[in-house]
């Protein structure tokens, strides 16, 4: 009995109540409807599309803040990443055409960068911290530990570029061949790195001094020798 009229309750409340207390009300709502809850990726992107909605002036980088449209972005690349809710510090954005590597070392989108490739880094945001796996996202884009191709791989999914993981291999023959304008995945037998908007995601250290493994952004390379270069179609 108690659920048939919690949710009348809380969408009052949140009609009467200040900004700040909103999203306390989305939260009550939630609760009040747990018992016919969907599956949790379909909740938690539920969950992106309310904020996003009703907050989005509360997303955005430090110089900026992040419109309706870019909102939308990133309940886009929430869903296909589906692992969890995009935290305000995965979806920042920076003016003009070149993401940022923030101190905390996630990175910031380009404004300028077209709607995929924000999705792109958006989703990338998620594995940074995550351990280097062997063979990790390769079976499926969720795993608890990530290699070279399976990032870009979830990185690529992520802006809707990619349908399913490739290995580093498999990557000779991704998009159309040579640099692009936007993103660049370098191959090689053995390894897989991506360029997105100016900033490279990639397991190795290379060119880090006292770099870590694992999926993280990094500087771009002085030297892609030995490395094929291919690109999104388009981008």
């Amino acid at each position: 009995m108690a659920l048939a009229w919690k949710p009348v309750m809380a969408a009052r409340i949140a009609i009467e109540a200040p900004t700040e207390r909103r999203q306390a009300s989305v939260s009550v709502v939630g609760m009040a409807h747990r018992a016919s809850a969907p599956a949790p990726s379909e909740r938690a992107t539920e969950a992106i599309a309310q904020a996003a909605a009703m907050r989005p002036e509360r997303v955005g980088t430090p110089e900026s803040s992040t419109s309706r449209i870019e909102a939308l972005h990133m309940v886009a690349a929430a869903k296909r990443a589906g692992l969890r809710q995009l935290r305000s510090d995965e979806t920042r954005i920076v003016p003009g055409r070149f993401a940022r590597i923030m101190p905390d070392g996630y990175a910031a989108a380009p404004r300028d960068a077209p709607a995929r490739v924000q999705e792109a880094i958006w989703a990338a945001n998620r594995l940074v911290g995550m351990p280097y796996v062997y063979g990790g996202g390769h079976g499926s884009f969720f795993a608890g530990g990530y290699d070279c191709s399976g990032t870009v791989s979830f990185a690529l999914h992520g802006g809707d570029l990619l349908s399913a993981p490739l290995d580093s291999s498999e990557f000779y023959a991704f998009g159309a061949s040579g640099h692009g304008r936007w993103l660049t995945v370098y191959t090689s037998p053995g390894h897989a790195f991506l360029e997105i908007a100016g900033i490279r995601l990639d397991t190795s250290t290379a060119g880090q001094l006292n770099g870590e493994q694992g999926p993280r952004w990094r500087p771009l390379l002085a030297d892609t020798a030995g490395y094929t270069a291919r690109h999104p179609a388009g981008y």
